[in-house]
């Protein structure tokens, strides 16, 4: 499949995964607040990786994996209803420490414009 089809099948995957994301009504996901960091999908689209970050540290995100993961089929479902795609992927979410890792990030480049 072309690169840039399944680019655009990615965004719109993370679009709508980031929409039911928002529509779930379960209490402890909803008090942590979560976010789609990447999605990567292979090319014969059998497989989306979705990596989640939460504002409260790695913990809450992995926490929030759990529970993604044990409602993947629902939320698979979701995505069939929402997008034209012949197969929807398997998903399978996972845990990233990105936020908390681009905020050591700024405040290094902070201590740098400090020190200047």
């Amino acid at each position: 499949m072309a690169g840039h089809k399944i680019e655009r099948i990615t965004e719109n995957i993370k679009r709508e995964l980031t929409a039911i994301l928002r529509e779930l009504k379960d209490p402890r996901l909803t008090h942590n607040l979560i976010s789609i960091v990447k999605v990567t999908v292979t090319n014969d689209l059998s497989y989306c990786k979705i990596y989640i970050s939460a504002i409260d540290g790695e913990e809450q995100a992995k926490e929030a994996v759990l529970l993604l993961n044990s409602a993947s089929g629902f939320i698979k479902r979701e995505l069939a209803r929402r997008l034209d795609l012949r197969k929807i992927p398997e998903l399978n979410f996972c845990a990233t420490d990105s936020l908390s890792y681009s905020e050591n990030i700024t405040k290094i480049l902070n201590g740098l414009k400090g020190g200047h």
